[in-house]
């Protein structure tokens, strides 16, 4: 979803003419978050010619040139070409404001949205894959108020669920990024995986055991928690008696708890849990 974010919001200032420097997106449980860089404040300018019938053509068809593109034939350009001298029209648009273009493409984007499953609630006939709580949209410090069914874009947000749910005002993506963490939340999961890895290591470490690689569990977990916090376990004597594939295969599938193992390779009586 944060790649589809990414992808249909660049399409939308491609085709918009909106020039850029970077785009990064980012996902946490509970958020789905784009920032683009270096998009100018205005889109440019643009100047459209279009050629029209021969100099000495009948005056009924410099009319109808004249007439369909809104000018006089003082307004006009004789050109020399290689098939003779030609009348032009030159038109010139200047360009919008990007932060009205922006509110365009950011409610057609969420118009859109390629969900594989996706759901209304309450009697809005919009569909996402939850109900949408709240958004924040910014351009330059201000607020580019786009709707989404009951939602109306703004410049608050709140923190982790339960640890600093109070709402707070952002200006721009560093201080979003930067007061989310101090509520909690850490919004890059390169960041929470790394954590998750350096954390479940030293635990297992401290009772002499290595954690069972499992890149595709890591990755899952990482996008499970918005703060991760990370413990370790113990399996009950009883269940160890049952084959190491069944224990490996419950805690992985159903609780994503990571296998811990002996210096041997041996499957350990101990578990890695990872807390939102």
């Amino acid at each position: 979803a944060a790649d589809d974010l990414k992808r249909l919001v660049l399409i939308g200032l491609k085709e918009a003419g909106l020039k850029f420097l970077s785009a990064e997106s980012f996902v946490t449980p509970r958020r789905l978050i784009l920032v683009v860089d270096g998009i100018p404040k205005n889109q440019p300018d643009v100047r459209e010619e279009r050629r029209g019938p021969k100099a000495d053509a009948p005056n009924k068809a410099i009319q109808g040139f004249l007439a369909a593109n809104g000018l006089t034939i003082d307004q006009v350009e004789r050109r020399k070409t290689q098939r003779g001298t030609f009348l032009f029209a030159a038109r010139e648009t200047s360009g919008r404001a990007s932060s009205d273009v922006l509110h365009g493409i950011i409610e057609g984007v969420l118009a859109a949205f390629p969900w594989p499953k996706s759901m209304r609630w309450g009697g809005y006939r919009v569909r996402w894959v939850r109900p949408m709580h709240s958004m924040v949209c910014l351009f330059d410090g201000n607020v580019i108020p786009a709707r989404f069914g009951p939602v109306t874009a703004g410049n608050t947000t709140c923190g982790h669920r339960f640890m600093a749910p109070a709402a707070f005002a952002v200006c721009g993506f560093a201080d979003y990024r930067d007061k989310l963490r101090a509520a909690k939340v850490m919004v890059d999961a390169a960041e929470r995986r790394a954590l998750i890895v350096e954390a479940a290591a030293a635990l297992a470490a401290d009772v002499g055991l290595g954690v069972k690689a499992d890149p595709g569990l890591l990755d899952e977990v990482a996008g499970l928690v918005e703060w991760p916090v990370v413990l370790i376990g113990h399996i009950g004597e009883d269940f160890m008696s049952l084959p190491p594939e069944v224990l490996t295969g419950a805690m992985r599938a159903h609780q994503k708890y990571f296998a811990l193992l002996t210096p041997d390779g041996g499957l350990a009586p101990r578990f890695i849990v990872v807390a939102n």
